[in-house]
């Protein structure tokens, strides 16, 4: 990560605190990192907390649309189909993500976990 927090960025994308997501791309943090700590990515956490608006900006800023979340166990395809989000799955369609043949074990906490709809 060269700027930015990233532990406040996976945060406001969970939060759809947009106008800080923006804020921390802009300082440079790194929005493909899963923290060796979490494990997540603000990409699939903010889809999982169906924060459309914050995914769609995620992926027009370079996140990358084929990489596992682990923590949540999922990748950004598997997780929009999940929660509904239909613009960010034919978004990441358009980006070439396919849903993978089986769905690894999330190693965290996953939204519903943390009371999160």
């Amino acid at each position: 990560m060269s700027g930015g927090n990233w532990r406040e960025l996976l945060n406001a994308a969970c939060d759809g605190d947009l106008d800080l997501v923006k804020y921390h791309v802009k300082a440079g943090a790194d929005i493909n990192c899963a923290h060796p700590e979490f494990l997540a990515t603000p990409l699939v956490a903010g889809s999982l907390t169906r924060q459309e608006h914050v995914a769609l900006f995620l992926l027009a800023s370079g996140a990358n649309p084929h990489l596992l979340s682990e923590f949540d166990g999922c990748t950004p395809i598997q997780a929009a189909r999940e929660v509904g989000l239909a613009q960010v799955e034919a978004k990441l369609i358009e980006l070439g993500a396919r849903m993978p043949m089986a769905k690894p074990e999330p190693k965290g906490w996953h939204p519903r976990l943390w009371g999160r709809k």
